[in-house]
């Protein structure tokens, strides 16, 4: 693989999003499955997804941070992104965040790379705090920043899906 790797965990690598990453965009976030937690009409149309990754691109190089993408160490499958968006700057909080695609659900990856990106956030970037939501009906993300340590503070408007149950952690 030909990709710059800046994190790495034990199963798996980050990256950060190019132009040529259009299949694998489309692939995680033109997928039904997966868009349905993210977009309030169920999917994400092709333009929407095309956006997404220019979004993704524009803010790494403007504030070295996106939902980068992953891939599995050792056979360089494109498994599907987890990183940071800024929250509220100004107070050092950022969004975590992660999108799989679905035949990599259950196996731990989701867990392990957002382990990784708080480490890196805590770490490298001196962040204060990280926020985190989901939408209202997915329980696997609800249990799983439990279980990252996140506490519930409030239900928070996000214009795509309405209100979800918002999350922060303190830096330790």
């Amino acid at each position: 693989m030909n990709r710059t790797t800046f994190l790495e965990t034990e199963r798996l690598v980050f990256s950060t999003w190019s132009e040529e990453d259009r299949a694998l965009a489309s692939a995680l976030w033109g997928d039904h499955e997966v868009s349905k937690w993210i977009s309030n009409k169920g999917f994400l149309s092709e333009d929407e997804v095309e956006a997404r990754l220019t979004q993704e691109i524009k803010r790494q190089e403007e504030v070295e941070v996106q939902y980068w993408p992953l891939f599995e160490k050792d056979s360089e499958v494109f498994v599907g992104c987890c990183g940071l968006r800024p929250y509220s700057p100004e107070e050092e909080i950022y969004e975590l965040g992660f999108h799989l695609t679905r035949d990599h659900w259950g196996k731990g990856y989701a867990m392990e790379a957002a382990r990784a990106v708080i480490d890196y956030a805590f770490g490298e970037l001196k962040v204060k705090a990280l926020f985190a939501g989901h939408h209202p009906n997915n329980e696997v993300s609800r249990h799983m920043l439990s279980k990252l340590g996140f506490e519930y503070v409030r239900d928070e408007r996000y214009e795509p899906t309405g209100l979800h149950p918002s999350y922060l952690l303190n830096k330790e």
